[in-house]
């Protein structure tokens, strides 16, 4: 999931104001050693958090459809989780990169949510909106001085990107075939005797006749031995 939330970033990096720009755009830490060896302008999202977002956990199970929209599968919900990037632009002159970042957030702002015909794989077939949240509150767990202090670099404008995407961690189940009759219900009066079934009627005859003798008033047969 995290490497298709990654095509996304670069594809959406990659168009609006910097479409046919030529700059790369990386994933790698921007450690000093990186920002030594790169030859031009380049733009750096680097994932330095991940946590679950513990609002958006359910329980339960969600129904699978087919394309007949009949439920085929149950399975329980997606997990979300908060990816949270730095996004920063290398390059010479702080001008350019302060044009670059103003081109990134150009970028990204029309895109904060994406339906699901906008994404690739797992995630499309999820069926779920991912968001992009820009410039927001910095993570919990880390501040950036603490994550440019890590990096051993010094600190730089950036952007704080977050995505909030499903994860699939879900168990399947097959559901059973849909009901198409429904059930029969027999009603009888509170007075009515229940009927004896022929069978019964069969093997008792002598108590056929008693209760035809005691209509008429005489006496009942003897029982058969």
């Amino acid at each position: 999931m995290i490497h298709e939330v990654d095509e996304v970033l670069k594809g959406l990096l990659s168009s609006g104001a910097l479409a046919r720009s030529g700059i790369d755009i990386s994933f790698d830490a921007p450690t000093r050693d990186w920002a030594a060896r790169r030859n031009g302008p380049v733009i750096n999202a680097f994932l330095y958090d991940i946590h679950e977002d513990m609002k958006r956990r359910q329980s339960g199970f969600a129904p699978v459809y087919d394309e007949r929209k009949v439920v085929t599968k149950h399975r329980t919900p997606p997990r979300w989780f908060r990816l949270s990037y730095l996004v920063t632009a290398w390059t010479r002159q702080p001008q350019d990169e302060h044009r670059l970042l103003s081109a990134v957030l150009g970028s990204l702002l029309p895109h904060d949510q994406l339906p699901p015909s906008a994404l690739p794989g797992t995630l499309r077939e999820l069926g779920q909106t991912v968001t992009l949240t820009l410039g927001g509150i910095q993570t919990e767990t880390r501040s950036l001085a603490e994550i440019w202090s890590a990096l051993g670099g010094e600190l730089k404008p950036s952007v704080d990107l977050l995505v909030t995407a499903p994860f699939p961690a879900f168990a399947e189940y097959d559901a059973g075939p849909p009901v198409t009759k429904g059930g029969a219900v027999r009603l009888s009066r509170l007075d009515e005797e229940p009927q004896e079934q022929p069978r019964e009627r069969a093997h008792r005859p002598h108590q056929v006749a008693a209760a035809a003798a005691a209509r008429l008033g005489t006496g009942a047969p003897e029982e058969p031995e």
